[in-house]
């Protein structure tokens, strides 16, 4: 058998084409970066509802984003998504980003040493990419700053800064600690924390954490996530 013998789960790639048709089908963000803050949420309630099980945790992880303002908040305060919604459209893209690679991803890991180690879902894949930056969520407040506009004219501008009383376990950690509110039983579903956790790479590491960095590198859902989250970031600008 060689690499293009490999047969993925039936389940598997039925439950990625359906996700990825849904957001097809609403076009909620295009392709110059540009969203509608409504269809974004209706886009993500519609694959939430399609692909996770527990419809206990769905509910409460629905009132979460809610309570936290997860809809309305910026998804940085100057870089990618610093608009309002932006976090939603962020989000919403790297979960459809892990989803266009999750086959080929999870064909190629299926020929390595590691294969029987680690095992993935379309669901996990969904998860951990929508709820990687769960962390900004309700993190941010809008201030106004006094510039001078093209004719020198003094003008005060609306800008967002991260709230001082903010409480912080870390970018990776605390997304994952937010998403276990609503979500208990991803506790045991390792290859979900670790992804969410280390979604950052080195950039988001204490120095003790770099030593056994390499070992969640063996998680294929580490590597995918991460790739999700940069290209949503530097090819879409979202």
């Amino acid at each position: 058998m060689n690499e293009y013998d490999i047969e993925l789960d039936e389940q598997f790639k039925k439950q990625i084409n359906a996700l990825r048709d849904i957001f097809i089908q609403k076009q909620p963000i295009q392709k110059d970066g540009t969203f509608s803050p409504e269809l974004v949420k209706e886009t993500s309630i519609e694959m939430l509802d399609y692909i996770i099980e527990d419809k206990a945790s769905l509910s409460a992880l629905k009132d979460w984003m809610e309570e936290h303002d997860f809809w309305t908040s910026p998804a940085s305060t100057r870089f990618h998504g610093n608009v309002k919604g932006g976090l939603a459209a962020h989000s919403l893209l790297v979960a459809v980003q892990a989803l266009r690679f999750a086959e080929s991803f999870a064909a190629n890991f299926a020929i390595s040493k590691r294969s029987d180690r680690f095992a993935f879902t379309a669901e996990d894949v969904f998860i951990s990419g929508f709820a990687h930056d769960f962390c900004k969520a309700g993190t941010y407040a809008t201030e106004s700053k006094k510039t001078k506009d093209f004719n020198g004219n003094w003008k005060y501008e609306p800008y967002y800064k991260t709230k001082s009383d903010l409480r912080n376990l870390g970018h990776g950690n605390e997304s994952v600690l937010l998403l276990l509110e609503s979500m208990p039983q991803l506790l045991k579903r390792r290859t979900v924390i670790e992804a969410i956790s280390r979604h950052m790479g080195f950039s988001d590491l204490a120095p003790m954490e770099t030593y056994n960095y390499s070992n969640l590198l063996q998680n294929p859902l580490v590597l995918l996530i991460q790739l999700a989250d940069q290209s949503a970031a530097q090819w879409w600008d979202l």
